[in-house]
């Protein structure tokens, strides 16, 4: 794993503030704007992406081309650049374009740096409401509307106190849906829509469980940062690291984390 100087990571930390400062720019200047449309990326299903999400990501990318050279960059909309650091920056735009274009202020913009390993800091950025949520390099906190405060996941309890999200009722597969349905009736309260807002709250200490299949790696590298430095657990369904996305179980502690995989794995 890559040994970082406390300059570096200072530097890394002001470099990721700098790229959410430039997307909050880029996607609330076509926010809850008249005439945004968006072209579908995919021909099964709506996959949305807008000018804004490309406005973010270029914004940011221009940053990194001038503060962070040697560093590689996996984005959503540009895909993969090189480079020689060992370090790599994941950048999703704007996480939950349907619901940016639905106008709710439930979107988020991520940035994570991950080494060979999988992400070491990460960032959950909603521009419209004003709140950042940052986690590693030994920070765990969020600042907004109501100040700074840490963030700090919920203490277990039994799931059936549990609160679960996830962002569509279908999660993936009919078999990735039927997982998901066993531990659904086992919850006190399961809520849809959230995108990456979910794993945000997780964080926060507001809910318990967030579940979802077919992630990519931009889907899931700064929340799992996020989590982990807030005392969570962020896995497959099997419970092996998954930086690359897949099927995601993240959770408030490993009490509840053990329990929901129960499930999705009878």
């Amino acid at each position: 794993m890559s040994v970082l100087s406390d300059a570096e990571r200072s530097e890394i930390i002001a470099t990721a503030h700098a790229l959410a400062d430039a997307a909050r720019v880029e996607t609330l200047k076509h926010f809850r704007s008249d005439g945004l449309s968006a072209d579908n990326k995919e021909t099964h299903r709506f996959d949305p992406v807008t000018v804004a999400d490309r406005a973010s990501e270029k914004a940011m990318r221009a940053i990194l081309a001038a503060r962070r050279p040697l560093d590689a960059i996996y984005g959503e909309e540009f895909g993969a650049t090189s480079g020689t650091s060992g370090l790599t920056w994941v950048l999703d735009p704007i996480d939950g374009t349907r619901g940016y274009l639905s106008g709710t202020p439930t979107w988020g913009v991520l940035i994570s740096v991950a080494d060979e390993r999988g992400p070491v800091f990460g960032l959950i950025d909603q521009p419209y409401i004003g709140e950042r949520f940052i986690g590693g390099f030994g920070l765990a906190e969020v600042t907004g509307p109501m100040g700074r405060h840490a963030l700090r996941c919920r203490a277990a309890r039994p799931l059936s106190e549990a609160i679960l999200f996830s962002t569509f009722p279908e999660v993936g597969t009919d078999e990735e849906g039927a997982a998901f349905r066993r531990v659904v009736p086992k919850v006190r309260l399961t809520r849809y829509g959230m995108d990456c807002y979910g794993y945000a709250l997780v964080a926060a200490g507001q809910i318990d469980l967030v579940i979802e299949a077919g992630l990519q790696a931009y889907d899931v590298q700064a929340p799992i940062a996020v989590i982990e430095a807030a005392g969570g657990v962020v896995t497959d369904w099997q419970g092996r690291p998954a930086p690359q996305g897949g099927r995601i179980l993240a959770a408030a502690n490993r009490e509840v984390h053990a329990e929901a995989m129960a499930l999705l794995n009878p």
